[in-house]
């Protein structure tokens, strides 16, 4: 349990100050039809994949919760962000744990001109509060929301009260002055954001990186987005001179052998709006402990569980005695029940020993009861697929293409042992 001290004079103020401009008064009831929405045009980033996770750009009065693990490039993206906008708009990058030499060292080391930045070293919400209402930015970056505290708690930056309070007060202000609001927070050791979740409820949109901070290519996830679609990603190359958007996406996530190899498959993914080709590997072996390994990465692990179940009953294939090691390449998490069929298939080519054709593309859920279940945005994964140069495709019986797609054959199957049979 943690005391927290709420000030009369600060819940008095926040009463007094109200909504932000626009807003219909809180007060007074209305119908739907009296509520006109808000069209507010976007402010466009200028980075492709950073405008598309973001829903089309940034909405003036939105606040934007960014986390990730140390090193992953949070601040280096955020950086180029405002350096970017810096000409449209009045920014102002407020630095917690870095002094203001370190960043501009990093800005002189990615190559960025921030002549005219605006920057404060301040971990006190009360003076940031004050600075902001001078200056009076448009976007304002807060790195990182850990570090920030009020003088009317007791507690230690980073402490749950601290976090909370400051945040709720970073947001307040953000809607009343319909500032654009970017807080970076960190993440704990099991991989989810650091403080209260409560913290995930106020923020309009959450942003996640994805992957090691080892790896070249960086992958942005919106986990929560008032403003554009969940699940959206993003993919960015590390380079010396910054974050760099990758354009074409599902070519890094597929491997180029120079020999068709068993147990791998291409299957198309939805990724928000977005269909984004990735390889699914599979490794089966002969197991020699009592219970045998099922390994994920990059899926979940009992639903590998219960496809080996199906599998058993409904294809004959057993694999009791057999470990099992799945894996999407790129770094890639997938959630989606698109991706069953191409297990099952990467697992049958291990096992066999024998490779899958080099150009063919598999998507589909599989059912309990062994049916081959439709997914969304079929013709559209297919399409996807066809401009990669793939030639043959496994689908669910109701995705099958209602006109043929140019230079693709496409095998409809309602069964999990007609796409047996099928290869």
């Amino acid at each position: 349990m943690v005391e927290t001290v709420v000030s009369a004079a600060a819940t008095k103020q926040g009463a007094r100050q109200g909504g932000y401009a626009g807003a219909v008064h809180s007060g007074v009831v209305h119908t739907l039809k009296e509520v006109a929405p808000d069209d507010v045009p976007r402010i466009e980033v200028g980075v492709n994949e950073f405008d598309r996770v973001l829903g089309g750009g940034l909405v003036p009065g939105s606040v934007v919760l960014l986390g990730g693990d140390p090193g992953i490039g949070k601040s280096t993206l955020l950086l180029q962000t405002v350096v970017q906008l810096n000409d449209r708009i009045s920014t102002l990058y407020i630095t917690g744990e870095e002094s203001l030499q370190q960043v501009s060292l990093r800005a002189h080391r990615l190559g960025l001109a921030m002549a005219e930045q605006r920057l404060l070293s301040e971990t006190s919400v009360d003076a940031i509060l004050q600075v902001a209402q001078q200056e009076r930015p448009q976007m304002m970056i807060i790195d990182s929301i850990q570090t920030l505290y009020t003088d009317e708690l007791q507690s230690a930056p980073g402490s749950v009260a601290q976090v909370r309070e400051c945040a709720a007060r970073l947001v307040r202000y953000a809607k009343q002055t319909r500032t654009i609001l970017f807080l970076v927070g960190h993440v704990t050791k099991e991989g989810t954001l650091a403080g209260p979740r409560v913290l995930e409820h106020m923020v309009d949109t959450v942003l996640y990186f994805e992957g090691e901070g080892s790896e070249r290519y960086r992958v942005i996830r919106a986990m929560k987005n008032r403003f554009g679609a969940v699940n959206e990603l993003g993919v960015f190359a590390m380079t010396d001179k910054g974050l760099k958007a990758v354009t074409n996406p599902s070519a890094i996530f597929l491997s180029r052998h120079s020999e068709s190899v068993a147990g791998s498959v291409v299957t198309v993914t939805l990724e928000g709006t977005r269909p984004l080709l990735v390889e699914v590997q599979a490794l089966v072996d002969e197991s020699h402990l009592s219970n045998p390994r099922r390994v994920t990465v990059g899926l979940e692990g009992n639903r590998l569980a219960m496809l080996l179940a199906v599998l058993h009953r409904h294809g004959g294939i057993a694999s009791y005695d057999q470990d099992v090691f799945l894996n999407v390449v790129g770094g890639v998490r997938i959630s989606e029940t698109g991706a069953d069929l191409p297990v099952l298939l990467a697992i049958m080519s291990s096992l066999r020993d024998r490779p899958l054709p080099e150009r063919l593309v598999v998507f589909g859920e599989v059912g309990l009861a062994g049916e081959i279940r439709p997914v969304v945005n079929g013709q559209e994964r297919l399409q996807e697929a066809a401009k990669h140069g793939f030639t043959q495709a496994i689908v669910p019986a109701a995705n099958a293409p209602k006109k043929r797609i140019e230079g693709m054959s496409v095998t409809a199957v309602a069964r999990l042992n007609e796409a047996l049979e099928g290869l």
